[in-house]
């Protein structure tokens, strides 16, 4: 029988040993942390027994229907619909940027076609060739004045670096909306699993030719160890940093406790610069199925991911693309191991 390891006990870790050890193979799960579930690890409040997305919150949304099902083979999946809203100049918006966000932001009460020729007459044209950089790609899509107001101190923020060094890419998955639809995603299936993520990602991992270790790190020369190993860590880490740190973004959290409601709503962002966190998310809106009397929310501190830190986001500078490049190179002349998720 073939022997495999697999690093990160995450949702790519975890649905590939259970893939693997389906199909008849002995799995090795390796993960750094005491828990499974990585990033999307949720466990209950003692004090106050709501569930915490403890690395952030996490709404599970996919347009493929294949996905969908698989869950729910190891989970009840409850609806739930991603409403964000943003404190700007003063003001409460709703996000992504829609109809009633350009009403309220500019004093009109434009129709969808009214909206839209209003946006591209903000909207810079100039350019010859297609935007590089996040800044450039707000001004082509909405102008100076949204993009101040609702991008450019939050991306400052968020990643630790001017919008004019970030890639266009990272704006280009952001919608604008010319009607009322306010929910943040446009995907056919969204919801948030009744136990949370760490039980879906337990029981995904429950078979017998699954060995998971926890508190467990992984290194280089166990590769050899194995028929085929798959890694989930950062794509630098596992070669040491031997050229160099591709550029990750941690997060910090403050705690905040209350009695009833303290926002009204499950995450409130901050756009403006002169405010230190980017947004507070309040957890017991993620599951409105429950009752609590109290409340729990957390605001977020991004920040430069050390070598000990947890990474959350890839940064991918374009001054970064070399080196990044470089990395996919060595990555490609292993032998024997996949590199998978996000990092």
């Amino acid at each position: 029988m073939d022997s495999i390891a697999i690093v990160g006990a995450g949702f790519s870790g975890a649905v590939i040993a259970r893939e693997l050890a389906l199909n008849g193979y002995q799995v090795d799960v390796f993960e750094s942390r005491s828990h499974v579930a990585g990033n999307c690890h949720t466990e209950r409040d003692p004090a106050s027994d709501i569930m915490i997305h403890r690395y952030g919150p996490h709404i599970f949304h996919t347009n493929n229907e294949v996905v969908w099902k698989y869950l729910q083979n190891f989970t009840q999946i409850m609806p739930y619909i991603n409403r964000v809203k943003t404190t700007v100049q003063g003001q409460v918006f709703s996000l992504p940027i829609n109809l009633h966000t350009i009403n309220q932001f500019f004093g009109k009460s434009f129709s969808p076609n009214e909206a839209r020729a209003f946006i591209a007459k903000q909207a810079e044209k100039t350019r010859d060739s297609p935007p590089v950089t996040v800044e450039e790609q707000a001004l082509h899509m909405v102008g100076k004045e949204v993009y101040e107001a609702f991008c450019k101190g939050y991306t400052q923020k968020q990643w630790g670096c001017s919008p004019t060094n970030l890639p266009a890419s990272i704006l280009k998955r952001l919608p604008i909306r010319f009607n009322y639809d306010d929910n943040y995603f446009s995907h056919a299936y969204q919801g948030i699993p009744r136990e949370g993520y760490t039980a879906i990602v337990e029981k995904i991992l429950e078979h017998s030719e699954i060995n998971v270790h926890l508190d467990s790190i992984f290194s280089r020369n166990q590769t050899s160890h194995y028929s085929h190993v798959f890694y989930s860590g950062p794509l630098d880490g596992y070669f040491e940093y031997e050229l160099g740190d591709l550029g990750y973004r941690t997060l910090d959290f403050k705690e905040i406790r209350s009695a009833g409601d303290y926002q009204g709503c499950a995450v409130m962002n901050y756009g403006d610069p002169t405010i230190s966190h980017t947004r507070i998310s309040e957890h017991k809106y993620f599951a409105p199925w429950e009752d609590h009397d109290s409340t729990i929310c957390y605001a977020e501190f991004s920040r430069e991911c050390g070598r000990d830190d947890i990474p959350y986001y890839p940064i991918r500078l374009v001054n970064e693309q070399a080196l990044l490049k470089r990395y996919v190179e060595l990555a490609s002349r292993e032998k024997n191991i996949s590199f998978v998720g996000r990092l």
